[in-house]
């Protein structure tokens, strides 16, 4: 082995950061997974979800704790329950909505890391008194391989 160890990350360890609408908690960081990904816990209020994207370098892979989440890929909305999941491929359109009454709430992970870096830096942004600085925050995603499209697929 190369020296590396194992991680633990215990439950209030980490920070809430609150972006787009959503909660997040970031389990595991890039820095710690040595780049390989960034795992954490999202919570989405009834008919919220991130607009229409897609990432360039990143894998993503859901699974649902809490709730009901459709997500939107292929061109088709399909609704997942506690205990589903989904896979989306780097480069391939997608977003989610949470399609239930009460808060939703998944495990989220990207591969390789790095998301955990873009959504610190979106989370100061959306905390500014004034709110966030729209350009700057689509201009921070950009950075990090994410492109946001026209809402028009979500409704």
């Amino acid at each position: 082995m190369s020296g590396e160890t194992a991680i633990v990350v215990k439950p209030g360890e980490k920070p809430v950061l609150r972006a787009f609408g959503e909660e997040v908690v970031i389990l595991l960081d890039s820095e710690q997974t040595g780049g390989r990904l960034t795992m954490w816990i999202e919570s989405t209020p009834p008919g919220g979800g991130p607009p229409l994207h897609f990432h360039i370098n990143d894998d993503e892979t859901f699974h649902v704790l809490e709730g009901k989440v459709a997500f939107f890929q292929n061109s088709n909305w399909e609704e997942v329950g506690p205990g589903g999941s989904a896979f989306v491929p780097r480069g391939q359109v997608h977003t989610f909505r949470n399609a239930g009454t009460e808060s939703s709430r998944m495990v989220i992970s990207t591969a390789p890391g790095g998301f955990d870096i873009f959504i610190t830096r979106a989370a100061a942004e959306f905390a500014k008194p004034q709110g966030p600085d729209m350009p700057f925050v689509l201009e921070i995603a950009a950075e990090h391989g994410i492109h946001f499209l026209k809402e028009g697929a979500r409704s």
